[in-house]
Protein backbone atom coordinates (compact mmCIF):
# COMPACT_ATOMS: atom_id res chain seq x y z
CA UNK A 1 0.00 0.00 0.00
CA UNK A 2 1.25 3.32 -0.92
CA UNK A 3 1.28 6.09 1.80
CA UNK A 4 0.15 9.46 1.06
CA UNK A 5 2.78 11.44 1.05
CA UNK A 6 4.05 9.32 -2.07
CA UNK A 7 0.71 9.31 -4.01
CA UNK A 8 1.32 13.31 -3.07
CA UNK A 9 4.68 13.32 -4.28
CA UNK A 10 4.21 11.16 -7.71
CA UNK A 11 1.16 13.55 -8.26
CA UNK A 12 3.56 16.39 -8.02
CA UNK A 13 6.09 15.63 -9.88
CA UNK A 14 3.80 14.26 -12.98
CA UNK A 15 3.39 17.96 -13.34
CA UNK A 16 6.55 19.29 -13.65
CA UNK A 17 8.42 19.19 -17.20
CA UNK A 18 10.13 16.04 -18.16
CA UNK A 19 13.45 18.25 -17.78
CA UNK A 20 12.93 18.76 -14.09
CA UNK A 21 11.59 14.84 -14.08
CA UNK A 22 14.97 13.78 -15.21
CA UNK A 23 16.52 16.28 -12.52
CA UNK A 24 14.26 15.09 -10.48
CA UNK A 25 15.14 11.48 -10.82
CA UNK A 26 18.89 12.14 -10.91
CA UNK A 27 18.45 13.52 -7.23
CA UNK A 28 16.58 10.95 -5.86
CA UNK A 29 19.27 8.35 -7.36
CA UNK A 30 22.04 9.70 -5.88
CA UNK A 31 20.58 10.75 -2.71
CA UNK A 32 19.41 6.47 -2.56
CA UNK A 33 22.86 5.58 -3.93
CA UNK A 34 24.32 8.25 -0.59
CA UNK A 35 22.79 5.72 1.34
CA UNK A 36 23.33 2.53 0.00
CA UNK A 37 27.08 3.24 0.15
CA UNK A 38 26.95 4.46 3.94
CA UNK A 39 25.79 1.19 5.38
CA UNK A 40 28.05 -0.83 6.60
CA UNK A 41 29.66 -3.52 4.62
CA UNK A 42 30.22 -6.94 6.13
CA UNK A 43 32.87 -9.33 6.14
CA UNK A 44 32.65 -13.08 5.41
CA UNK A 45 35.13 -13.20 8.38
CA UNK A 46 32.26 -12.39 10.74
CA UNK A 47 30.75 -15.89 10.25
CA UNK A 48 34.24 -17.56 11.10
CA UNK A 49 33.13 -20.13 14.38
CA UNK A 50 29.25 -19.33 14.07
CA UNK A 51 27.42 -22.96 15.11
CA UNK A 52 30.97 -24.06 16.26
CA UNK A 53 28.84 -25.49 19.35
CA UNK A 54 27.13 -27.80 17.27
CA UNK A 55 30.25 -29.70 16.81
CA UNK A 56 31.42 -30.17 20.43
CA UNK A 57 30.07 -33.54 21.10
CA UNK A 58 30.51 -35.15 17.35
CA UNK A 59 33.45 -36.52 16.07
CA UNK A 60 33.81 -34.80 12.51
CA UNK A 61 35.82 -37.94 10.79
CA UNK A 62 32.79 -40.22 11.98
CA UNK A 63 31.04 -37.33 10.21
CA UNK A 64 32.44 -37.46 7.40
CA UNK A 65 32.54 -40.73 6.59
CA UNK A 66 29.01 -40.92 7.24
CA UNK A 67 28.39 -38.44 4.63
CA UNK A 68 30.50 -39.87 1.81
CA UNK A 69 29.05 -43.32 2.42
CA UNK A 70 25.45 -42.08 1.93
CA UNK A 71 26.90 -40.76 -1.24
CA UNK A 72 27.22 -44.43 -2.57
CA UNK A 73 23.45 -45.38 -1.53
Amino acid sequence: MTSIQYTDVLQRSQKLSVTEQLMLMEALAQHIKQKVDSTKRHSIMELEGLGAELWTDIDVEAYIDQERDSWQS
